[in-house]
């Protein structure tokens, strides 16, 4: 059965409201004097954060589906177990089936710091059986403050290994890409997924955007750093247990073509994935557990 607005009032803690949108989602909604975000239990999908006194931090498409088993454009989704298209596999749907299911809310606390901590959980089902034949249980750890940090957690409950996929696919809300620059990728070798995805190597200087964008950079395990020279800031964002990192931007052709993506809203984006994929996909031992982290925070 779905899961409503009133089925969480036993979570309600100062600062937490819950909603019931009228797409048929449930939504989370965070307001403390650190942050306001918005969390949706389909996907565990992170839609909005905003620190106090700052601008938004993440995209959201005004065009994107808030509906049961549509992807949410924008935010933090989450791609599990596959990312992009699921090879010898067409009929699977792009990116994994964890973006598009009902997760559950395990536990909701306001911390000493003021941060609200909220951990989501999907395991598997006859559902995803059906798609992908392994056991497992994820975990969406989400700290809203004057940071937003996410560790996402997947656990084998196999009695045998499974390799998977996975990224937090963050969209960063920019002033305008074409000005923007990004640095921390300087000298890695990256597939380029716009140019029939050749292996190149990045340059020393940072990456400025001048057309699509789509890059698997690989074996890289570094802090990126978006300079918005539009809203005169940095984004940075760090992370932990990823040796990925994929950065993407549709630009006017592809933006046209997608159904839940604005037609002029690509210059005010821009996605920095922390991500395990392609020669760095995981290897899982049973009863093992790994976890990956992504923090996002706002310098001047």
């Amino acid at each position: 059965m779905p899961t409503h607005a009133a089925d969480l009032q036993c979570f309600e803690i100062p600062g937490v409201t819950f909603h019931d949108t009228p797409g048929g989602l449930v939504r989370i909604s965070i307001a403390t004097p650190l942050a306001t975000a918005e969390v949706y239990l389909q996907g565990a999908h992170i839609a909005r954060y905003q620190p106090a006194g700052a601008a938004p931090v993440l995209f959201l498409s005004e065009k994107t589906h808030l509906a049961p088993g549509k992807a949410i454009r924008g935010g933090v989704p989450i791609i599990f177990p596959w990312f992009g298209a699921r090879v010898g596999h067409p009929e699977s749907p792009a990116h994994g089936f964890a973006r598009t299911m009902e997760w559950d809310l395990e536990s909701l606390v306001r911390c000493d710091s003021g941060d609200i901590l909220l951990v989501l959980r999907l395991s598997s089902n006859a559902a995803t059986l059906s798609q992908w034949p392994h056991e497992f249980t994820i975990r969406h750890r989400i700290t809203i403050g004057a940071q937003l940090h996410m560790a996402l957690e997947v656990e084998n409950r196999c009695d045998s290994p499974f390799t998977f996929e996975e990224a937090l696919h963050t969209y960063l809300a920019v002033g305008d890409v074409r000005s923007a620059g990004l640095t921390g990728l300087e000298n890695t070798s990256y597939l380029d997924k716009v140019d029939a995805n050749q292996r190149k190597r990045e340059g020393s200087e940072p990456i400025r955007f001048n057309g699509e964008t789509d890059r698997v950079y690989l074996d890289t395990t570094t802090t990126c750093t978006v300079h918005d020279t539009a809203l005169a800031r940095r984004i940075v964002v760090e992370k932990s247990g990823s040796a990925t990192t994929v950065v993407w931007n549709p630009w006017i052709a592809k933006a046209k073509a997608m159904a839940d993506f604005g037609d002029d809203e690509w210059p005010t984006m821009l996605c920095i994935e922390t991500t395990n994929a392609a020669e760095n996909l995981i290897t899982l031992l049973p009863k093992s557990t790994h976890t990956m982290t992504a923090t996002v925070s706002i310098a001047s």
